[in-house]
């Protein structure tokens, strides 16, 4: 065994398809089993038991169970083991075995007396971070986990660049409901790497201010469109810029295929031959009740909810909506879009049965500083909206799920 004095040698082992033994079925071997599944490992777990995950992963064929205690001659042909039991005197028996083998070693009772240690480890588009502590004395895991985490989030939000060759086109980012801790670490990232960005206002107006001064944000409101409608100037505008070669984003609010004309977008540059890359986002439809204490299903009360476009009035000839279908549901009616229309849509649910009582809530900028809830009933909610000064963007929630409150303790 190596003096204690000397830092260990880091390095990547290419497991793909050689024996690895996991001695112990408990939380470590929870822990540890996957990322060695991922690595294409030939897995044997030796233990009487295990847990529920682990034995799924067993039931699955990711790995060769043998349920009974390690036996003398389970490390024949093996490249790799963890040591992972509560039996010390096992654990070591094991561990001899190793040394004598000449198998790499970890021990989760004992790191002193292992021949090899495992990294606080995190990926992130094809890096992988692995940390050590450089001395033995100073193995506390909560550090090097701390640094992991911390260069982890780094490379996603592009803070530190890995300087990958980036390939040009256009990424539809779903930017989340408002709130800029909520967009996805993959919609962050690309906003990193980005040329240009073109933004709604609806988008995480916050990150804007963190890009480079290098990367042209343009708002897509203020895109001139002179004969062209609104949408086919903002495609225009993204074809462009790909064309030139820049690294698109379109960064959106919530998620760029709900109400979000995601796909008209795509169709557009996909018929220009651009790339284009969809990172969802956080639908407001969910995240904005959820944010007000508001669950779009609750076992007993609710068993769906269904999301719907209110910026078309009930009797308006060009409405896709079956409102009389809609009136019949006894779950959660989710609109987006509709705060100008609330009043004939509430007229238009009671007209089809249902009850003038139901509840309603319009939670006002959720996820926001600003945000606001407003309460009220399918027979006051119209004239709610107006005195109480309600303005888009507002998501209207109707249905019983309004009156349930978490409970004391919760957070």
């Amino acid at each position: 065994m190596p003096p204690a004095q000397h830092p260990a040698y880091p390095v990547g082992l290419r497991l793909t398809g050689r024996k690895t033994v996991v001695i112990g079925g408990g939380q470590v071997a929870q822990r540890r089993l996957p990322a060695l599944i991922a690595a294409g490992a030939d897995l044997t777990l030796i233990s009487p038991s295990a847990t529920p995950s682990v034995e799924a992963m067993a039931d699955a064929g990711e790995l060769t169970w043998v349920r009974r205690r390690y036996e003398e001659g389970d490390l024949e042909g093996a490249w790799y083991v963890l040591i992972a039991t509560g039996d010390r005197t096992a654990n070591e028996r094991a561990s001899a075995e190793a040394e004598a083998a000449r198998v790499w070693c970890v021990r989760s009772d004992d790191a002193e007396a292992a021949t090899a240690w495992t990294p606080a480890t995190g990926r992130t588009e094809g890096v992988t971070v692995a940390v050590l502590s450089t001395e033995a004395a100073d193995r506390d895991p909560r550090r090097t986990a701390a640094v992991r985490d911390a260069l982890v989030e780094a490379l996603r939000d592009g803070t530190v660049s890995t300087e990958r060759t980036r390939t040009p086109g256009v990424a539809l980012v779903g930017g989340g409901p408002g709130d800029p801790d909520l967009i996805t670490v993959r919609g962050r990232r690309l906003l990193a790497e980005a040329d240009v960005v073109i933004a709604d206002r609806l988008g995480p107006r916050d990150l804007l201010d963190e890009l480079p001064p290098h990367v042209e944000v343009i708002d897509a409101a203020k895109i001139p469109y002179g004969r062209f409608m609104a949408q086919e100037a903002i495609n225009n505008a993204l074809i462009e810029h790909a064309k030139q070669g820049k690294a698109v984003v379109r960064l959106k609010g919530g998620d760029p295929f709900v109400f979000g004309r995601g796909m008209e977008e795509a169709q557009a540059l996909a018929a220009e031959g651009i790339p284009v890359t969809v990172v969802p986002g956080i639908s407001s439809s969910i995240s904005v009740p959820g944010a007000a204490g508001i669950p779009v299903t609750h076992r007993g009360v609710a068993h769906e909810f269904t999301v719907v476009s209110g910026h078309v009035a009930p009797d308006d000839e060009r409405s896709l909506v079956d409102w009389a279908a809609l009136a019949k549901l006894t779950g959660t009616l989710v609109i987006l879009m509709g705060v100008d229309k609330i009043g004939k849509i509430a007229q238009a649910l009671v007209s089809y049965g249902k009850a003038p009582d139901t509840p309603v809530a319009l939670v006002q900028e959720g996820t926001t500083a600003a945000q606001r809830r407003v309460d009220a009933t399918l027979a006051t909610v119209g004239e709610k909206v107006v005195a109480e000064g309600v303005r888009p963007p507002a998501v209207i929630v109707i249905g019983p799920v309004v009156h349930e409150r978490p409970t004391r303790n919760q957070r």
